[in-house]
């Protein structure tokens, strides 16, 4: 059954369900907020003394700790597998639990979605026959059928990132903050933006919200989040454009947008895609256009902890996080300004693990 909503957030079809979903995410904040911190002051502590010890291959100056090394210090620490398996279980029940519970409604949920592209069709935009490359299926974070396979993935990934986001996002909240903070260009005009990457649409409504004049743009390859998104954007009554395409062939006009914005994006595609997806989006924003970036950390400097490096590489293989390591291990903002942007940091969010950039295209 239907049983509503709380704010913007669906509520689980059954009332078991949302119990059951609520200590799922009760075990997440464990597993997250005291576990890691636990795991990795422990991996710190063994790790200095393996240096001391001789029985770490210390680099070379100026070169960073081959990541090999950390693991198989990490991997020692009597804590660290038993973290590993809370990771593992936490989002596994996640999103068996999740998907379990609105499979119930799905007819419902799949006749709402149809109903706004019917009442609203000049806001989606989609070619039936469009076939998501390879690199784009992967079931990331372990989402059962990821992004594009599971028509029900919109309504899934919404519920399932309430609890990844350990109940700070149950309204949005993460990424209003996020969307307030994207830098305009310096002259001011905003006529038309684009969010890509842009999932179920958090960002894009709510940078509707602050720019109620302009033309709001979401992109993402997964057809079953955009409309979702769709669906959440009718529903609320904003006027804003959803389109599946992938961020490196948009489909966009040159100069089209004043601004872009991406959160977490980059660490969810291969290297190569992400540099063809910069030059993508220095081709479409016009100049002296702002691109907003919110994204992992890179280690191009050595600047990323043991600690995070070790969860960042158990995230890849346990949690379907493929392209992240490489990702951290990346000169992005060198991408960045070998594409031609000129890069700055940009402005801190909450989530202080995050790196935030703003490249503006040069006027």
């Amino acid at each position: 059954m239907d049983r509503g909503n709380i704010g913007v957030l669906p509520r689980p079809t059954k009332l078991a369900d949302e119990s059951y979903l609520e200590f799922v995410t009760s075990f997440r904040k464990f597993a997250i907020q005291k576990g890691f911190p636990v795991m990795s002051a422990n991996g710190e502590v063994a790790l200095s003394k393996a240096i001391d010890k001789g029985e770490v291959k210390t680099p070379e100056d100026g070169e960073e700790l081959a990541l090999d090394e950390i693991k198989k210090v990490f991997s020692s620490v009597p804590f660290t597998p038993t973290w590993q398996r809370f990771v593992r279980s936490q989002q596994e029940m996640m999103w068996r639990g999740t998907r379990q519970s609105f499979l119930r409604n799905s007819d419902q949920v799949m006749a709402d979605m149809e109903a706004a592209e019917a009442s609203h069709p000049a806001n989606i935009h989609y070619d039936p026959s469009f076939e998501p490359p390879k690199y784009t299926r992967c079931e990331i974070h372990c989402q059962p059928g990821g992004y594009t396979d599971d028509p029900l993935g919109g309504l899934v990934f919404h519920y399932g990132t309430k609890i990844f986001y350990e109940g700070f996002n149950d309204q949005d909240e993460m990424h209003i903050e996020m969307a307030g903070k994207a830098t305009p260009p310096a002259d001011g005009k905003i006529t038309k933006i684009l969010d890509i990457g842009c999932s179920i649409g958090q960002c894009t409504t709510a940078l509707k919200n602050l720019h109620p004049e302009a033309e709001i743009w979401g992109l993402d390859v997964g057809l079953p989040l955009i409309r979702y998104a769709h669906m959440r954007a009718v529903r609320h009554g904003k006027d804003v454009h959803f389109k599946q395409a992938l961020a490196e062939d948009s489909g966009f006009e040159d100069n089209e947008f004043d601004m872009v914005f991406a959160y977490i994006l980059f660490h969810e595609v291969p290297v190569k895609k992400m540099k063809e997806i910069v030059a993508e989006m220095f081709r479409v924003l016009r100049p002296g256009g702002t691109f907003t970036i919110y994204e992992f950390p890179n280690n191009d400097k050595g600047q990323v902890p043991a600690g995070y490096r070790f969860m960042i590489d158990n995230d890849s293989r346990d949690n379907c996080e493929p392209y992240s390591p490489a990702f951290v291990a990346s000169d992005f903002k060198g991408i960045l300004e070998a594409t031609g942007f000129a890069v700055e940091p940009g402005p801190a969010v909450s989530n202080d693990f995050l790196q935030s950039l703003v490249a503006t295209k040069p006027a």
